[in-house]
């Protein structure tokens, strides 16, 4: 324990100067308005991360306009709004715990189940307290174009118990405007279910202490920086004329300023977990026995039953990524729900036609596969865009955790890379193509001052995707390998051969899931 919480103590000090570090001045460059995540006007004066055509509207903070004085009253929170992003954020909960958990802990043998449960059970509860320390005002409010400030550090600024008072966060309509506590709760599942998934790929021969250690690391130097990247810009309202439009977009993320894509986190949440995961696979090493012995997952029942925790509560995912109970909403709850049953098939009819038979597992693999290929698509394409997407991520996460994952030659036990990284690559890419309004898309905002919606052209926004997929695999990847490295110098990454076979359960928990 004492190594663990030095360890924790390294790690926060590090957390300290590379914060400083990043807090040096950026380049002020101009970028199309392009549809991301919002950010937020709040009431304290200050604008709050958001994402036109990506996931959550953010609350953070951001300067007033200067004509205060003659300014319409400050905006209400429409309780049906509250209300629905209220229950989004339960969901994203329930997703993570118990859903993905029973999904890692139904895949590996018996004496590794209550490892996997407490490893996904805590890195939930540890990264939860870590963004509302310092994570979301990293993530969330005005610094550069790689990562935020400390506006919001120790949630400051959220809420005013003198006065009663709630900032405010903005959405993706102008005056439009939720909690940004509320905002906050809400991205925090994000960033705790983004952790949780690195878990699958080095499941079964971790250290528990090392591996909260790394968590800490790479959600300080890699998820809070892509997020803020990806997701951060100064809100809607901040647009209120054109001659401030490129001031605006020089203060967001450097993602966002490119006009990439992504509703809910593909690049954010998918693919920067599972280059971490399959970086952890290469430097940890293979399960001992790994390719001789038998380790086929202990009960598939509990893996398709929290398969089916992930789908229901990925509709808080997705849909609650609109921020607003609105047609939006609606858009990527109906997308969520019809690419995953796409993918369910598409798994299955791949697995009949090479290996005789469709499967439980290959099943659960392809709700997961949609699920995660639609995130970034979710309300940003059109209907028959989502079931094309899909079928494709199905197919393609079919290939990923099979000839993919030979070619690789990792030992990502539980397949990390090969949906979520595959699938988020996929939903990326086909994102950059289903916008478009020819091929029935949404379109995005081109012009946040006069909301107007158009389309870039389909090869165009594709280019835009594609940098934003190359820049989270290198960022991640970079971030990974040098967490991992530093914590096998502190703990030591990997538990003793005996323990490993002994299982987890016992040698690192001291108890098993089943009683014989």
């Amino acid at each position: 324990m004492r190594k663990l919480l030095a360890s924790l103590g390294l790690g926060l000090g590090l957390l300290i100067g590379g914060v400083a570090l990043a807090q040096a001045p950026a380049p002020a460059t101009t970028a199309p308005a392009a549809s991301s995540m919002p950010v937020a006007a709040s009431s304290t004066g200050t604008v709050a991360p958001a994402a036109a055509a990506a996931p959550a509207a953010a609350a953070a903070p951001a300067a007033a306009p200067a004509a205060a004085a003659s300014a319409p009253p400050a905006p209400v929170p429409n309780k049906g709004d509250v209300s629905w992003m209220i229950v989004a954020t339960l969901l994203v909960i329930m997703m993570s715990i118990p859903g993905l958990a029973l999904f890692y802990g139904g895949l590996v043998r018996s004496k590794n189940m209550l490892s996997v449960l407490m490893q996904v059970f805590v890195t939930f509860s540890m990264i939860t307290v870590l963004w509302c320390l310092y994570g979301y005002s990293l993530a969330f409010s005005e610094g550069n174009s790689f990562i935020g400030g400390f506006d919001r550090v120790f949630m400051k600024g959220l809420f005013d118990p003198a006065k009663g008072e709630f900032a405010m966060g903005a959405t993706f309509s102008k005056g439009v405007v939720i909690p940004e506590l509320l905002f906050m709760a809400f991205q925090c599942t994000f960033a705790a279910i983004t952790c949780c998934l690195i878990v699958g790929a080095f499941a079964e021969r971790i250290k528990f202490s090392a591996m909260l250690l790394f968590m800490a690391l790479w959600f300080t130097f890699s998820y809070a920086p892509i997020a803020h990247m990806v997701w951060f810009w100064m809100g809607p309202d901040a647009y209120a004329t054109k001659e401030v439009v490129d001031g605006m977009n020089a203060k967001a993320g450097l993602i966002w300023q490119w006009g990439a894509l992504d509703f809910a986190g593909g690049t954010v949440v998918h693919i920067n977990a599972a280059v971490a995961g399959l970086v952890g696979a290469y430097v940890i090493g293979k399960r001992t026995g790994y390719g001789k012995e038998s380790m086929a997952p202990h009960s598939l029942t509990l893996t398709m039953v929290g398969a089916s925790l992930l789908w229901v509560g990925w509709f808080g995912f997705n849909a609650g990524s609109a921020l607003e109970a609105g047609n939006t909403a609606v858009l990527a709850f109906m997308n969520t729900f019809s690419a995953t049953a796409a993918a369910v098939l598409a798994w299955c009819a791949g697995e009949a036609l090479s290996k005789g038979k469709a499967s439980m597992l290959g099943a659960a693999s392809g709700a997961v596969a949609g699920l995660v290929a639609i995130t970034p698509a979710c309300g940003n394409v059109g209907l028959m865009g989502a079931l094309v997407i899909g079928f494709v991520a199905g197919f393609a996460c079919l290939w990923g955790v099979n000839g993919l994952k030979r070619m690789l030659g990792a030992d990502d036990s539980l397949d990390v890379f090969g949906v979520h990284g595959v699938g988020g690559i996929v939903g990326a890419l086909l994102t950059g193509v289903f916008n478009n309004q020819a091929l029935g898309g949404p379109g995005l905002v081109g012009d946040w001052v006069t909301a107007a919606v158009s389309s870039v052209p389909v090869m165009d926004q594709v280019w835009i995707q594609f940098k934003a997929v190359v820049l989270t695999i290198i960022w991640s990847g970079v971030v990974s390998l040098v967490a991992y490295k530093i914590v096998d110098l502190v703990i030591g990454l990997r538990v003793t051969e005996e323990e490993e076979r002994e299982g987890l359960d016992i040698s690192s928990h001291g108890e098993t899931a089943y009683n014989r």
